[in-house]
């Protein structure tokens, strides 16, 4: 069973930093887990455990910007804060393009940050939703034959059963049996329907 509670997880090798932000996440009831390097997160990193990334910027070995890129080469999707004692233009402007939540500089708000996380983690709840709907229905896609595939896509594309049927060179009975087929095998009650599980699958096929 999937773990569904959301964790802040804290990425810092200063101790005392931390145990800080340990205790902070605490006043908010915020379940946490702080590790000392980037290594250190890498190694237990569950990428179907929710929440979102505290980082700092700076560290011995692997630094934050670099497990950030990491991570997106592991296809690893969290939302992350970066935390930050030498503030860097150039290194807040990667870590946004590169889907960073937001770069803040140490000492920080307690007040913004704990906005941030909570901004965070909804955003990683949003993502997942939306990955679990799209899993879903590519699932349900998958079950078609390529013929069906071929003529659902025509549906989709709003054609009527007899211009398929001329287009693929099929008797009009016979699209309309494979149109129940499609109908059933995927559970679409209606055209809106369909079209709306084939968006919501990795979208529109582009012929």
């Amino acid at each position: 069973m999937k773990n569904t509670e959301s964790t802040v997880f804290l990425v810092d090798d200063d101790q005392a930093v931390r145990d800080a932000l340990v205790l902070l996440m605490e006043t908010e009831n915020l379940n946490t887990e702080s590790f000392d390097s980037a290594e250190a997160f890498l190694g237990l990193c569950d990428p179907d455990r929710p929440g979102c990334l505290v980082l700092d910027v700076r560290m011995p070995g692997m630094s934050g910007i670099k497990l950030q890129e990491e991570l997106a080469a592991r296809g690893i999707v969290i939302p992350i804060i970066f935390l930050t004692g030498h503030a860097d233009v150039s290194m807040s402007a990667q870590a946004f393009r590169s889907g960073a939540i937001d770069f803040m500089e140490k000492p920080f708000d307690e007040n913004i940050l704990l906005e941030r996380i909570q901004e965070a983690i909804r955003l990683d709840q949003s993502n997942r939703k939306a990955l679990d709907k799209q899993a879903n229905a590519e699932s349900r896609l998958a079950s078609l034959t390529p013929r069906e595939d071929e003529i659902m896509w025509l549906i989709v594309a709003g054609k009527a059963n007899k211009e398929i049927a001329a287009e693929l060179d099929l008797s009009h009975r016979t699209v309309e049996s494979h149109r129940g087929r499609i109908m059933e095998k995927t559970g679409a009650r209606s055209l809106p329907d369909l079209v709306e599980l084939t968006r919501a699958s990795r979208g529109s096929r582009q012929d």
